[in-house]
């Protein structure tokens, strides 16, 4: 996944979890879906973690492998 892309889907699709989907974490990316993203602020921090490049799959390696 490129850095623009992974920042563009978890600003526009990460209060419904779709970055969470989309790494393998099922069951947080559900938590997100139903609580709009934790109420704003875990999708707040996801967003600041992938803009840093430390937002990681399920399996611990880097969503973002493309600078």
């Amino acid at each position: 996944m490129s850095k623009v892309g992974a920042i563009l889907i978890t600003f526009f699709l990460g209060e419904l979890g779709v970055h969470r989907f989309m790494t393998g974490k099922i069951g947080t990316g559900i938590l997100w879906l139903l609580t709009c993203g934790c109420f704003g602020i875990g999708w707040l921090v996801d967003f600041i973690m992938v803009c840093c490049g430390k937002f990681n799959k399920k399996d611990g390696t880097p969503w973002i492998t493309e600078e």
